[in-house]
């Protein structure tokens, strides 16, 4: 090895994985129900688009109902359209690391760990003592994805894309010549939905990337993209002439008018697997209690560990398929991407992407009729918080225009009202693309500038399972990633406020000089139900 250069096997090459793909899908074929043969045929499509040496790279959306398996779909097109036009590899950008983990463990499945880089907060590499010659490559890989299949999040991509520092800008020249799919591209924030656009179509432009917009809820970008890039085609994939749009017509929607939380917890008692996705953790705290002793009851919030998360997903995924009574109470967390079949889903009013999102938690594998999966949407007697209320305002409009609201016709409706309907400047809130436009180029207040997600918030390490072994291990002044990257899955972000008033009871302690790493030490904050719950000394409730 030459003196001053690093050796990074950066896994097989594309076309090596493009036939491991093939492979993997070939018993697929001939489909044996209606719904797979409908799957089928979005993926035969999705194969054929990306050998078709006409279609040159550049921008695309992918539009798949909503367990049409657009995972694999899109998996399928980048690898051969990677390997049609000598592409260098599959950037797979997710916006939740709560579903990332299970893309990412679909592509080790199919191509191999060795071919798979999953890079985000919640997974650091790090050379120590345990070090393999495995978590090396990817530790190297991770510096600058290095690796033909990288799977991160929409955080990670952005900020390192506006960012100024060496650590994160060092991996960008590795986006050249990429084909990147953006899953869910429907949850690109608002407030920073311009510079976010701003990149993509320059990525596209100048930097040979193919970049496909990938969805069930196809949002309305085309006038954004033709601001920064007026000449540009945005190309379909998967046009609904593919496949039977009645074929994922897999449940009937009804809707309620305001209803007591009372009423909510007694019609999901008289079911024996529902879900109910609400839209505050405030609200799914009042109706869990309600269902509190019912058989077979889960409420789901971000106030868990991803661990404790990951264990209860698993018990309501064995209820599920062996039939046992699975009543679920949930925040938004379960809406996207999370692959779970519920007979029955009743839904809080939100955004219509979001009520969407939420039906495809029903039905999801076709076994039942649409009239036998029933999605309830539902006014609560809370007012919607100010963060939700137009993206309601303009889903209640939706269900009041169309009968059928999750056809094409309504979904476009929904984000141009959206769009329409909010602030230009609201779209690029810290001003990202008049700093860039200015032609001075302030790196440093740019990065500091961009957040993908604007939370004041602090990380909060609980002890709860091996989090307690971990807190103790960090309370004694190991500092590797290795053991970082185990405790962010013992952890949960509080706001700020209400992580001043547990450290005020001393509740909460620093496990460093430097106020850094905080750990929660009164386990009765800590719940195995619902996670961190509310004062228990004055029952001040901490979290809206």
């Amino acid at each position: 090895m030459s003196v001053g250069v690093v050796e990074r096997d950066s896994g097989e090459t594309v076309a090596v994985l493009t036939s491991k793909l093939d492979a993997f899908i070939r018993d697929w074929y001939p489909p044996k129900t209606e719904l797979n043969r409908q799957r089928c045929a979005i993926l035969t499509h999705c194969i054929n688009s990306g050998d078709d040496k006409a279609l040159e790279p550049g921008l695309f959306t992918l539009t798949v109902p909503t367990g049409g398996g657009k995972t694999v779909a899109s998996l399928a097109f980048a690898l051969h359209h990677a390997r049609t036009y000598g592409k260098r590899r599959v950037i797979y950008v997710i916006p939740y690391t709560s579903i990332i983990e299970q893309t990412a463990d679909t592509f080790r499945k199919i191509l191999g760990d060795e071919n798979v880089l999953e890079h985000h907060a919640g997974v650091l590499y790090d050379t120590d003592e345990e070090t393999t010659p495995d978590s090396l490559k990817k530790m190297r890989a991770a510096e600058n994805w290095n690796m033909p299949v990288i799977v991160t999040t929409a955080v990670q991509f952005f900020e390192s894309i506006y960012s100024n520092r060496s650590s994160k800008c060092r991996k960008l020249h590795n986006l050249a010549d990429s084909v990147i799919v953006f899953d869910e591209a429907q949850m690109l924030p608002l407030t920073q939905l311009q510079p976010c656009v701003s990149a993509i179509t320059q990525l596209a432009a100048s930097y040979g990337v193919s970049a496909v917009l990938c969805t069930a809820t196809q949002p309305s970008l085309s006038g954004l993209i033709h601001g920064f890039l007026p000449d540009a085609e945005i190309r379909e994939l998967c046009p609904a002439t593919v496949y039977d749009p009645d074929c994922f017509r897999r449940v009937t929607f009804t809707v309620w008018k305001k209803t007591p939380w009372p009423e909510i917890a007694e019609a999901m008692q008289q079911r024996n697997q529902v879900l109910c996705i609400v839209n505050t953790r405030k609200n799914a705290k009042e109706l869990y209690a309600l269902l509190d002793g019912t058989e077979g009851v889960y409420h789901l919030s971000t106030m868990m560990v991803p661990a404790h998360r990951r264990s209860k997903l698993a018990e309501i995924r064995d209820r599920l398929i062996n039939g046992l009574p699975c009543r679920v109470v949930s925040t938004s967390l379960m809406e996207a991407g999370v692959d779970v079949d519920f007979p029955c889903v009743f839904r809080e009013l939100n955004g219509l992407d979001s009520m969407l999102q939420a039906a495809g938690r029903c039905n999801r594998e076709g076994k039942r009729s649409a009239a036998e999966s029933d999605v309830i949407l539902f006014y609560s007697e809370q007012r919607i918080p100010s963060m939700f209320e137009k993206n309601a305002q303009i889903g209640e409009k939706v269900l009041e225009r169309y009968s059928d609201i999750a056809s094409e016709e309504a979904v476009s409706f929904y984000f141009r009202e959206l769009l329409a309907l909010t602030d230009p400047d609201a779209l690029d809130h810290k001003g990202i693309i008049q700093k860039i436009s200015s032609g001075t180029f302030p790196f440093a207040e740019i990065a500091k500038a961009f957040k993908m997600i604007e939370n004041d918030t602090v990380t909060v390490y609980i002890p709860w399972g091996k989090g307690e072994e971990l807190i103790r291990r960090l309370r004694f002044g190991e500092r590797s990633k290795s053991v970082f990257r185990e405790a962010t899955q013992y952890s949960v972000q509080l706001y700020r406020d209400v992580f001043v008033k547990l450290c005020s009871t001393g509740d909460v302690v620093s496990l460093d000089s430097d106020g850094q790493i905080w750990a929660l030490t009164n386990l009765a904050y800590y719940r195995d139900a619902d996670g961190i719950v509310s004062d228990i000394d004055t029952g001040c409730a901490l979290f809206c």
